[in-house]
């Protein structure tokens, strides 16, 4: 078997040769007149008009040898089956083709339709015309890009070699079609924030950071899409509001986490978290029967039906039925105990990263669909109390397959304890908690001049569709971020 370095050297010689013949090996015009999936949907009409066509693609397969030679080509519509015989070409046009071409070029050819004794629909070239000549072989297809790491770093043969590896990305792109279109039915605008922040609010993760030379500034990418932005839009008068966008994370990476990764916040005036609650799962709902065509799923050792009504669970009670923690009335002594003795990792030694862990701990047994609500007001720093238990917070997750899927809140307007609880975020931050929120003294000016109350929400849209097409988050993203080669 040749190697590849012995491969791309015959190819280039193919190069000069077409160079020589004054060919250009990669014009920058074709004669296509069809895709190829319209070629298919056509084909009656076509091949009974006798139609005289030019199609186009690369070229996936060569069979056939001497006088007669079928190729199949991929123009990224659709595949379709081309002939070529030396008596219709003629002897200088066939000759020349099996010198230069090979699997992988892009070239055009003009015929007419007709359909094999195998009853395969087939253009019969009269011409051809190469459009980009390959200097490198495909994958096998069978025993091709076998290696993970090589498959995502050369993800574009990837996704050529594997075309359910194409109608899965392409799906994505229905989903999130599929969300934008329901917020705008409902009367939501979509907006643009800033993905570059002086201070990073609306969640609490590792930020990235970078630096702007014109202003002499440190920056932060964003962790959230826009959620301090957004909020700053209901006070200017706007009554709903959503984004889809990139946030950034400097975090670890698994099955379920990556550093950049798409998701959707909106922002509904004059709403509280049970009005969210209601269209969350009127959302969650549309997208599983519109784009994947069921309610119905299995993925990561979970079973769950997003159809029918979703139960509530109290956070509170749920950790402590698994742990016997009654988190409103512990110590940072005990939690920490329980944590070793059930053998829990957690990140930071505050009182509020440990009660997440043990959160983290039993959440992982619930398949869901269930809001999760009566979060404690340590762990919720940007959403209001709740009126009968000031230490509880009107927040709401959406929990499937034993992980936190959506995130909303009745959004805290109150200026003054929006400050204490950013205060109270710093002194979390001077204890080492790196996750803590950093403070917004611009955002508490916003709150001082009056925002209505507003129910705000985010979708983990990237990790709900990894979880409804049961793959690990990075098979559903087009290029995930990548190491270079040689790199430890």
């Amino acid at each position: 078997m040749s190697s590849i370095d012995e491969i791309r050297d015959a190819r280039i010689n193919k190069l000069k040769l077409l160079k020589d013949k004054g060919v250009n090996p990669y014009p920058a015009e074709s004669k296509k007149e069809l895709s190829l999936k319209e070629a298919v949907l056509n084909f009656e009409t076509l091949e009974k008009n006798k139609e005289i066509k030019w199609i186009a693609g690369r070229i996936m397969s060569i069979r056939g040898q001497g006088a007669i030679i079928f190729i199949t080509l991929n123009d990224g519509t659709g595949a379709f089956q081309g002939l070529l015989k030396k008596d219709v070409l003629g002897d200088e046009k066939f000759d020349f083709w099996n010198e230069v071409v090979d699997i992988g070029d892009f070239v055009e050819i003009q015929g007419s339709f007709f359909t094999t004794k195998r009853g395969e629909k087939t253009l019969e070239a009269k011409d051809w015309n190469m459009l980009t000549k390959s200097l490198r072989p495909l994958p096998e297809k069978w025993h091709g890009l076998t290696d993970v790491e090589e498959r995502f770093r050369k993800r574009y043969l990837d996704i050529l070699m594997d075309g359910e590896n194409k109608e899965l990305l392409e799906k994505k792109t229905k989903f999130w079609d599929t969300v934008r279109n329901f917020m705008k039915d409902r009367g939501f605008l979509e907006v643009e924030t800033p993905t570059l922040e002086i201070t990073t609010g609306g969640a609490e993760a590792t930020p990235f950071k970078t630096y702007n030379e014109d202003f002499k500034l440190p920056l932060y990418l964003r962790i959230s899409v826009g959620e301090l932005w957004q909020k700053r839009l209901m006070a200017a008068g706007f009554d709903k509001t959503f984004e889809i966008g990139k946030i950034y994370r400097n975090e670890g990476s698994d099955a379920n986490h990556l550093q950049e990764f798409t998701n959707m916040e909106f922002y509904w005036s004059y709403a509280n978290y049970q009005d969210g609650m209601k269209l969350v799962e009127e959302l969650y709902k549309t997208l599983a029967q519109d784009v994947f065509g069921t309610t119905q799923f299995e993925t990561r050792g979970h079973k769950f039906d997003l159809g029918g009504k979703w139960q509530t669970i109290d956070y509170c009670e749920t950790v402590k039925k698994e742990t016997g923690i009654d988190i409103l009335n512990t110590t940072y002594e005990e939690v920490k105990n329980k944590l070793e003795k059930l053998e829990i990792k957690y990140d930071g030694e505050t009182m509020e990263r440990m009660i997440d862990t043990l959160w983290k701990y039993c959440r992982r047994k619930i398949s869901g669909p269930v809001f999760l609500v009566g979060h404690p007001k340590l762990i919720s720093p940007l959403s209001k109390s709740m009126p009968e238990n000031a230490e509880l917070t009107e927040r709401f997750q959406v929990i499937i397959a034993g992980s936190e899927l959506g995130n909303g809140y009745s959004e805290l307007n109150d200026p003054i304890n929006q400050a204490e609880r950013f205060e109270k975020q710093q002194e979390l931050a001077k204890m080492g908690d790196k996750e803590a929120m950093m403070p917004d003294d611009e955002f508490v000016e916003m709150l001082e001049y009056g925002m209505p109350p507003t129910c705000g929400f985010g979708l983990g849209g990237e990790m709900l569709f990894a979880f409804l097409s049961d793959k690990p988050i990075r098979e559903t993203q087009m290029f995930p971020l990548m190491k270079p080669k040689g790199v430890e």
